[in-house]
């Protein structure tokens, strides 16, 4: 059982086309997200699924691998899943979709998505979560919301906060999903040919498909948030909080 790390990298970014190549600190982005991944040590292989010619320049040049996929995908599930196919992944092996514009993800988040997968042969797939501190997330839907039952499997992911406290909020506590996920080959092979269910529709949140045709997901607690890189001014956002890291 192998552990690949696939990143999808899309250059035609509508609100921000060719984002994976943007500069962070004098490096295109995509080389931030995949130095990151190869700082955990239990990855077997790491490689950006991507649909342009240019990333694959880039990503060879700083000496990553690229796999070159179709442009038609309608998510980056679908992207890696064609990834995997070329790269001959066994049904066992467990994937890990990073997105190509999380440039902060920390390495132990990967770790900490394998170890259920490993636990439980019968899981099909992991995500994460951490705790909301800041109101404002809560009411921002860019900002997923999660809820899980006692043994941490999700119940529902949505846009808006839940779950809803009807009285007593002084003790709130609610948990923004963190969207990186780790599958069983297997299971990702399934979840592509799965029709998009009206949950899935109505939210545009694709981890509602596997919820919606019954398969569980298990949600993984994390202190570590990761920061998205929507538009070109999130890269200044990025580098602060870079350099205060560094610091």
């Amino acid at each position: 059982m192998k552990t690949i790390v696939l990143i999808p990298a899309r250059y035609g970014s509508t609100r921000f086309p060719g984002k994976p190549l943007a500069l962070i600190q004098g490096l295109p982005m995509i080389q931030h997200v995949y130095q990151r991944a190869l700082a955990c040590g239990e990855v077997n292989e790491i490689s950006i699924a991507t649909d342009d010619e240019r990333i694959i320049r880039c990503v060879q040049g700083f000496g990553g691998r690229a796999i070159l996929t179709g442009k038609g995908h309608p998510s980056g599930t679908d992207r890696i899943a064609e990834a995997a196919e070329i790269l001959g992944t066994a049904d066992d092996d467990i994937i890990v979709n990073i997105q190509g514009d999380q440039p902060l993800f920390h390495p132990s988040l990967i770790p900490a998505l394998v170890e259920p997968l490993r636990r439980d042969r019968d899981l099909p797939m992991s995500t994460l979560k951490c705790r909301i501190e800041d109101p404002e997330e809560l009411s921002n839907p860019n900002h997923v919301k999660v809820v899980t039952d006692s043994k941490g499997h999700a119940l529902y992911f949505s846009r808006s906060p839940i779950p809803f406290f009807r009285d007593d909020t002084s003790h709130w506590e609610h948990y923004k999903h963190i969207g990186i996920y780790a599958y069983r080959m297997s299971f990702l092979r399934t979840f592509t040919r799965l029709p998009v269910g009206r949950l899935e529709s109505a939210e545009k949140l694709e981890q509602l498909r596997a919820l919606e045709y019954g398969y569980r997901i298990k949600v993984v607690e994390t202190a570590h948030d990761s920061i998205e890189v929507d538009t070109p001014a999130d890269i200044g956002k990025v580098e602060k909080l870079m350099s205060h890291s560094d610091s």
